[in-house]
Protein backbone atom coordinates (compact mmCIF):
# COMPACT_ATOMS: atom_id res chain seq x y z
CA UNK A 1 0.00 0.00 0.00
CA UNK A 2 1.32 3.75 -1.02
CA UNK A 3 1.74 6.27 1.77
CA UNK A 4 -0.24 8.51 -0.19
CA UNK A 5 -3.04 5.93 0.37
CA UNK A 6 -2.78 5.41 3.38
CA UNK A 7 -2.76 9.58 4.34
CA UNK A 8 -6.03 9.13 1.81
CA UNK A 9 -7.27 6.56 3.76
CA UNK A 10 -6.46 7.88 7.31
CA UNK A 11 -5.30 12.00 7.28
CA UNK A 12 -8.20 14.27 8.35
CA UNK A 13 -6.96 17.28 6.47
CA UNK A 14 -9.49 19.98 5.81
CA UNK A 15 -12.48 18.54 8.13
CA UNK A 16 -13.75 20.25 10.92
CA UNK A 17 -14.21 19.06 14.26
CA UNK A 18 -16.09 19.51 17.58
CA UNK A 19 -14.74 17.87 21.31
CA UNK A 20 -17.24 18.45 24.02
CA UNK A 21 -15.57 17.81 26.99
CA UNK A 22 -12.82 18.93 25.32
CA UNK A 23 -10.90 20.86 28.79
CA UNK A 24 -10.86 17.39 30.36
CA UNK A 25 -8.15 14.83 30.58
CA UNK A 26 -9.54 12.29 27.77
CA UNK A 27 -10.98 14.93 25.94
CA UNK A 28 -7.83 17.42 25.55
CA UNK A 29 -6.02 13.98 24.68
CA UNK A 30 -8.50 13.43 21.52
CA UNK A 31 -8.91 17.14 20.40
CA UNK A 32 -5.08 17.41 20.33
CA UNK A 33 -4.74 14.37 18.16
CA UNK A 34 -7.41 15.03 15.98
CA UNK A 35 -5.31 18.25 15.34
CA UNK A 36 -1.99 16.21 14.33
CA UNK A 37 -4.02 14.30 11.95
CA UNK A 38 -4.85 17.21 10.62
CA UNK A 39 -8.62 18.15 11.27
CA UNK A 40 -9.33 22.19 12.57
CA UNK A 41 -10.60 21.53 16.13
CA UNK A 42 -13.26 23.07 18.23
CA UNK A 43 -12.93 22.75 21.90
CA UNK A 44 -16.34 22.99 23.96
CA UNK A 45 -16.11 23.10 27.31
CA UNK A 46 -18.29 25.46 30.25
CA UNK A 47 -14.49 26.82 31.50
CA UNK A 48 -13.22 29.47 29.20
CA UNK A 49 -9.56 29.24 30.69
CA UNK A 50 -9.03 25.95 30.56
CA UNK A 51 -10.84 25.44 26.66
CA UNK A 52 -8.14 28.78 26.33
CA UNK A 53 -5.17 26.66 27.53
CA UNK A 54 -6.10 23.49 25.24
CA UNK A 55 -6.67 25.76 22.38
CA UNK A 56 -3.13 27.13 22.94
CA UNK A 57 -1.83 23.49 23.51
CA UNK A 58 -3.02 22.81 19.86
CA UNK A 59 -1.70 25.91 18.39
CA UNK A 60 1.73 25.63 20.09
CA UNK A 61 2.06 22.19 18.19
CA UNK A 62 1.22 23.89 15.20
CA UNK A 63 -2.34 22.84 15.03
CA UNK A 64 -5.49 25.17 14.09
CA UNK A 65 -8.49 25.13 17.04
CA UNK A 66 -10.98 27.16 18.37
CA UNK A 67 -12.44 27.68 21.40
CA UNK A 68 -16.24 27.23 22.35
CA UNK A 69 -17.84 27.89 25.81
CA UNK A 70 -21.36 26.02 25.83
CA UNK A 71 -22.91 23.67 28.77
CA UNK A 72 -23.49 20.47 26.86
CA UNK A 73 -27.20 20.17 28.55
CA UNK A 74 -28.18 23.77 27.33
CA UNK A 75 -29.64 23.76 23.99
CA UNK A 76 -29.30 27.48 23.66
CA UNK A 77 -25.58 27.61 24.83
CA UNK A 78 -24.94 24.38 21.93
CA UNK A 79 -27.06 26.63 19.44
CA UNK A 80 -24.85 29.91 19.84
CA UNK A 81 -21.93 27.64 20.09
CA UNK A 82 -22.41 26.13 16.84
CA UNK A 83 -23.44 29.47 15.20
CA UNK A 84 -20.13 30.48 15.96
CA UNK A 85 -18.17 27.46 14.40
CA UNK A 86 -20.09 27.79 11.34
CA UNK A 87 -19.31 31.40 10.90
CA UNK A 88 -15.69 30.92 11.16
CA UNK A 89 -15.02 27.22 9.21
CA UNK A 90 -18.44 26.58 7.92
CA UNK A 91 -19.09 23.12 8.10
CA UNK A 92 -19.07 20.74 10.93
CA UNK A 93 -17.26 17.08 9.52
CA UNK A 94 -16.33 15.39 13.06
CA UNK A 95 -18.18 15.44 16.54
CA UNK A 96 -16.77 13.05 19.73
CA UNK A 97 -18.77 13.19 22.56
CA UNK A 98 -16.58 13.25 25.69
CA UNK A 99 -18.52 15.30 27.98
CA UNK A 100 -19.50 13.06 31.09
CA UNK A 101 -19.29 12.01 33.97
CA UNK A 102 -20.42 10.34 36.86
CA UNK A 103 -22.00 11.64 40.08
CA UNK A 104 -21.14 10.48 43.88
CA UNK A 105 -24.59 10.89 45.34
CA UNK A 106 -25.48 7.81 42.04
CA UNK A 107 -23.02 5.64 43.48
CA UNK A 108 -24.05 2.64 45.84
CA UNK A 109 -21.05 2.67 48.61
CA UNK A 110 -20.56 -0.78 50.07
CA UNK A 111 -22.26 0.52 53.37
CA UNK A 112 -25.18 1.61 51.91
CA UNK A 113 -27.99 0.44 49.30
CA UNK A 114 -29.72 1.10 46.33
CA UNK A 115 -32.82 1.81 47.67
CA UNK A 116 -31.28 4.86 49.49
CA UNK A 117 -30.46 6.18 46.43
CA UNK A 118 -32.00 9.88 45.30
CA UNK A 119 -34.02 9.74 41.79
CA UNK A 120 -32.24 12.84 41.43
CA UNK A 121 -29.00 11.90 41.07
CA UNK A 122 -29.98 9.22 38.78
CA UNK A 123 -31.64 11.92 36.55
CA UNK A 124 -28.24 14.18 37.22
CA UNK A 125 -26.22 11.42 36.20
CA UNK A 126 -28.23 10.71 32.99
CA UNK A 127 -28.16 14.11 31.96
CA UNK A 128 -24.69 14.61 32.27
CA UNK A 129 -23.61 11.52 29.84
CA UNK A 130 -27.33 10.84 27.78
CA UNK A 131 -28.61 13.87 27.48
CA UNK A 132 -25.23 15.52 27.19
CA UNK A 133 -24.49 12.82 24.18
CA UNK A 134 -27.92 13.43 22.79
CA UNK A 135 -28.08 17.45 22.64
CA UNK A 136 -24.53 18.03 21.12
CA UNK A 137 -25.73 15.58 18.24
CA UNK A 138 -29.12 17.06 17.57
CA UNK A 139 -27.37 20.46 17.03
CA UNK A 140 -23.90 19.71 15.25
CA UNK A 141 -25.31 16.91 13.48
CA UNK A 142 -28.11 19.02 12.26
CA UNK A 143 -24.89 21.32 10.45
CA UNK A 144 -23.17 17.59 9.11
CA UNK A 145 -26.57 17.32 7.52
CA UNK A 146 -27.36 20.84 6.19
CA UNK A 147 -23.97 21.66 5.01
CA UNK A 148 -23.89 18.89 2.23
CA UNK A 149 -27.20 18.93 1.20
CA UNK A 150 -26.40 22.80 0.46
CA UNK A 151 -24.06 21.53 -1.97
CA UNK A 152 -26.50 19.02 -3.63
CA UNK A 153 -24.11 15.92 -2.17
CA UNK A 154 -24.84 12.89 0.24
CA UNK A 155 -24.38 14.40 3.57
CA UNK A 156 -21.34 12.88 5.46
CA UNK A 157 -19.90 13.25 9.08
CA UNK A 158 -18.34 10.84 11.85
CA UNK A 159 -19.74 10.90 15.31
CA UNK A 160 -18.40 9.13 18.40
CA UNK A 161 -19.63 8.98 21.63
CA UNK A 162 -17.40 7.75 24.47
CA UNK A 163 -18.55 4.86 26.44
CA UNK A 164 -17.01 3.61 29.24
CA UNK A 165 -16.10 -0.41 30.71
CA UNK A 166 -19.19 0.35 33.27
CA UNK A 167 -21.33 -0.04 30.12
CA UNK A 168 -19.99 -3.11 29.47
CA UNK A 169 -19.03 -5.14 32.86
CA UNK A 170 -21.04 -4.99 35.94
CA UNK A 171 -18.46 -3.06 38.24
CA UNK A 172 -19.76 -2.39 41.85
CA UNK A 173 -20.72 1.10 43.34
CA UNK A 174 -21.31 3.17 39.96
CA UNK A 175 -25.04 2.08 39.62
CA UNK A 176 -26.15 5.42 37.98
CA UNK A 177 -22.86 6.26 36.35
CA UNK A 178 -23.09 2.03 34.62
CA UNK A 179 -27.06 2.46 33.58
CA UNK A 180 -26.02 6.25 31.95
CA UNK A 181 -23.13 4.77 29.59
CA UNK A 182 -25.04 1.88 28.92
CA UNK A 183 -27.81 3.95 27.69
CA UNK A 184 -25.17 5.98 25.40
CA UNK A 185 -23.96 2.54 23.79
CA UNK A 186 -27.66 1.68 22.88
CA UNK A 187 -28.05 5.17 21.54
CA UNK A 188 -24.86 5.11 19.48
CA UNK A 189 -25.86 1.87 17.72
CA UNK A 190 -29.66 3.18 17.39
CA UNK A 191 -28.16 6.29 15.86
CA UNK A 192 -26.14 4.34 13.41
CA UNK A 193 -28.91 3.01 11.63
CA UNK A 194 -31.09 5.81 11.80
CA UNK A 195 -28.55 8.12 10.36
CA UNK A 196 -27.50 5.70 7.62
CA UNK A 197 -30.82 4.72 6.70
CA UNK A 198 -32.52 8.30 6.81
CA UNK A 199 -29.64 10.38 4.97
CA UNK A 200 -27.31 7.48 3.37
CA UNK A 201 -23.91 5.67 4.30
CA UNK A 202 -22.01 8.82 4.45
CA UNK A 203 -23.53 9.62 7.93
CA UNK A 204 -21.83 7.13 10.45
CA UNK A 205 -22.00 6.41 14.33
CA UNK A 206 -19.46 4.79 16.44
CA UNK A 207 -18.48 4.78 19.89
CA UNK A 208 -14.85 4.62 22.18
CA UNK A 209 -14.91 2.61 25.57
CA UNK A 210 -12.38 3.55 27.22
CA UNK A 211 -10.62 1.02 29.99
CA UNK A 212 -9.35 2.76 33.22
CA UNK A 213 -7.27 5.92 32.44
CA UNK A 214 -6.46 8.31 35.17
CA UNK A 215 -8.38 11.30 35.06
CA UNK A 216 -10.02 13.81 37.58
CA UNK A 217 -12.61 12.33 38.61
CA UNK A 218 -11.39 8.60 39.56
CA UNK A 219 -7.37 9.54 40.61
CA UNK A 220 -8.49 9.61 44.29
CA UNK A 221 -10.20 6.50 44.01
CA UNK A 222 -7.06 4.85 41.95
CA UNK A 223 -3.98 6.21 43.83
CA UNK A 224 -2.80 7.06 46.89
CA UNK A 225 -1.32 10.49 47.24
CA UNK A 226 2.04 8.95 47.02
CA UNK A 227 0.89 7.57 43.60
CA UNK A 228 1.16 3.81 45.03
CA UNK A 229 -2.37 1.98 44.37
CA UNK A 230 -5.53 1.96 46.21
CA UNK A 231 -7.30 -1.20 47.02
CA UNK A 232 -9.67 -0.85 43.92
CA UNK A 233 -6.94 0.37 42.01
CA UNK A 234 -5.67 -2.80 42.63
CA UNK A 235 -8.49 -4.84 42.07
CA UNK A 236 -8.28 -3.08 38.33
CA UNK A 237 -4.79 -3.51 37.49
CA UNK A 238 -5.49 -7.25 38.46
CA UNK A 239 -8.15 -7.68 36.19
CA UNK A 240 -6.34 -5.84 33.33
CA UNK A 241 -4.68 -8.51 31.33
CA UNK A 242 -2.47 -5.23 30.34
CA UNK A 243 -1.63 -4.65 33.97
CA UNK A 244 -1.52 -1.21 33.98
CA UNK A 245 -4.06 1.97 33.34
CA UNK A 246 -4.40 3.40 30.04
CA UNK A 247 -2.21 6.47 28.92
CA UNK A 248 -4.76 9.31 27.39
CA UNK A 249 -2.84 9.23 24.11
CA UNK A 250 -3.70 5.71 23.39
CA UNK A 251 -6.88 6.64 22.86
CA UNK A 252 -6.30 8.95 19.78
CA UNK A 253 -5.43 6.22 17.02
CA UNK A 254 -8.57 4.17 17.41
CA UNK A 255 -10.33 7.36 17.35
CA UNK A 256 -8.50 8.99 14.34
CA UNK A 257 -9.22 5.89 12.59
CA UNK A 258 -13.36 5.75 13.66
CA UNK A 259 -13.27 9.68 11.96
CA UNK A 260 -11.23 9.03 8.94
CA UNK A 261 -12.04 7.53 5.49
CA UNK A 262 -10.40 4.57 6.44
CA UNK A 263 -13.44 3.85 8.15
CA UNK A 264 -16.01 4.36 5.90
CA UNK A 265 -17.62 1.41 6.44
CA UNK A 266 -17.71 1.05 9.69
CA UNK A 267 -20.69 2.21 11.97
CA UNK A 268 -22.72 1.12 15.12
CA UNK A 269 -19.71 0.29 16.47
CA UNK A 270 -18.60 0.31 20.41
CA UNK A 271 -14.78 -0.37 20.25
CA UNK A 272 -13.05 -1.13 23.80
CA UNK A 273 -9.70 0.69 24.94
CA UNK A 274 -9.09 -1.36 27.76
CA UNK A 275 -5.92 -3.50 27.95
CA UNK A 276 -8.43 -6.44 27.82
CA UNK A 277 -10.31 -5.20 30.58
CA UNK A 278 -13.35 -6.48 29.21
CA UNK A 279 -12.35 -9.75 28.05
CA UNK A 280 -10.80 -11.13 31.29
CA UNK A 281 -13.02 -13.07 34.25
CA UNK A 282 -10.02 -12.47 36.61
CA UNK A 283 -9.19 -16.65 35.90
Amino acid sequence: MSDALLKELFSLEGRVAVVTGGTGVLGGAMAQGLAGLGARVAVLGRNQERAGKAVASITAAGGEAIALLADVNSQPELLAARDTLLARWGRVDILVNAAGGNVAAANVPDDASLFDVPKEAFAQVFDLNLMGTLLPTQVFGRAMVEHNREGGKQPEGSIVNISSMAAIRVISRVAGYSAAKAAVDNFTRWLAVELARKYGAGMRVNAIAPGFFVGEQNRALLLNPDGSLTARGNKIIEHTPAGRFGEPEELISTLGWLCSPGARFVTGLVVPVDGGFNIFSGV
